[in-house]
This record gives C-alpha cells, sequence and structure tokens, in this order.
C-alpha cells in the first residue's frame, strides 16, 4: 500500500519508511505538512502516518486538510513523542484512527499499520496477491507473473512495476517515484531511473497489443496507460 510519513525528524521518518518498506508497502516521507499538502493535490495515498507537531502547522491541521483531500476511508495514525492522554484523547478525536507513542517500536508499528489497512481495505485482507490483467504481484516473496509465467525482476523493478500498476491512468512526477523506489538514495542519476522504467517496459511487455502503455509525461515523468479493449 502506499504510505506517506510525516515527521520533523528527517532521519525518523527514513527510519519509518524502512520498516514499512521492508514490509512490502511503498512509503513515501514529508517533513513539512505543506509539502505533504502539495502532493496529495497530485498524487493519492492509502495511510497517512503523522506526527503531532510540525515545523508549518499542528498535527491535527494536517489532519484535517489532508481529511478534505482523501477518501474518508483513508486510515491516518498519530506517531509522536507526546504520551500525554489530553494528546491521545484529542488526536483521536480530531479523527485520528490510532495514536503510537515514540520510541519507534519495529514489530508494533507493522502490526498497527496492516491492522488499520486491513480495516479500511478489507477486499485485499491477508492477500498477498495483487492482480491487473495478466500480471500478478506477489508482494511478500516480492514476485511478478504474467499470464501464469514468471517474469525475472530485480527489487527495485518489482516494486517499480507495481508503482505504476497501482497509479494506472495517473501520471507519476520523478521525484515521487524516486522517494517510492529509490527512497534513501539521495543522488540518483536521470538515466538510472529512465534505465529501470526502460526495463519494467520491455520485461512486462507493456505495449498496445497487450493492453498497456508506458509513456514518458514531458518535463514531469511517467504514466502507465491501460488501453480500451
Amino acid at each position: 500500500m502506499r504510505i506517506a510519513v510525516l515527521d520533523n525528524d528527517r532521519s525518523q521518518a527514513d527510519l519509518i519508511c524502512q520498516v514499512l518498506t521492508s514490509a512490502g508497502h511503498v512509503c513515501q516521507s514529508f517533513d513539512s505538512g505543506k509539502d505533504l499538502l502539495g502532493q496529495l493535490r497530485k498524487d493519492s495515498i492509502d495511510m497517512l502516518i503523522l506526527d503531532w507537531q510540525v515545523a508549518d502547522m499542528n498535527g491535527t491541521e494536517v489532519l484535517r486538510r489532508a481529511k478534505e483531500k482523501l477518501p474518508s476511508t483513508t486510515p491516518m495514525m498519530f506517531l509522536t513523542s507526546s504520551s500525554a492522554e489530553d494528546d491521545i484523547v484529542a488526536g483521536i478525536g480530531a479523527g485520528a484512527d490510532d495514536y503510537m507513542v515514540k520510541p519507534l517500536r519495529r514489530g508494533e508499528l507493522v502490526a498497527r499499520v496492516q491492522a488499520l489497512l486491513r480495516r479500511a481495505y478489507p477486499a485485499q485482507n491477508g492477500a498477498e496477491q495483487l492482480q491487473f490483467g495478466p500480471y500478478i504481484f506477489e508482494t511478500r516473496p516480492g514476485r511478478l507473473l504474467m499470464d501464469g509465467n514468471v517474469i525475472e525482476v530485480t527489487h527495485k523493478e518489482f516494486y517499480l512495476a507495481l508503482l505504476f500498476f497501482r497509479n494506472i491512468g495517473r501520471p507519476l512526477s520523478r521525484a515521487y517515484i524516486h522517494e517510492a523506489v529509490w527512497i534513501r538514495e539521495t543522488a540518483v542519476p536521470s538515466r538510472t531511473m529512465d534505465t529501470h522504467v526502460s526495463r519494467v517496459r520491455n520485461k512486462l511487455q507493456l505495449r498496445p497489443e497487450n493492453g498497456f502503455r508506458l509513456v514518458p509525461v514531458y518535463s514531469y515523468g511517467y504514466r502507465l496507460e491501460k488501453l480500451g479493449t
């Protein structure tokens, strides 16, 4: 699932994303509420994890404004240092689905996130397979099949392909792809991303005759299109 993390401490946000990525999710971190809300105008997410207080606005304000942009079923959780009962009550009262107190405990974080996602998306409850036409993504082993045949892909190619299929028809910026797939790798040459996209296109045979087309979006990024029958 696509999870956005908002935390003042960039290293803490990256750690949270590392834990969630290891659990099979696509994670993007932010250190300002403005940047997060700006991204939500362009891309949707499946879950939001946020700190109680960030530099440019408080958590309840971020929560309120995020709810205006996202489906009502999108789970939202506070992960913060404040263990005060008043803050916990205020966070839940503002509409958060859960409240977890730092320091981060990896196993507990994954368990709470999985529980919220199961509740919000019952159709995928317990599912380790995601199917898009002839393509099946087995997220736990990171295996990809087309028409029942295994496609040999690298870890990054698998998650890059899954990112495109989860966002069919939506243009994805290079910055968003970088955050979702390369995560903590700060310097990724443009040609590296282009090479990975080309490999995904070729290995998955994303051609019009197979019903899909992976195209560049000028000066922005890429978009996977599902063509009409």
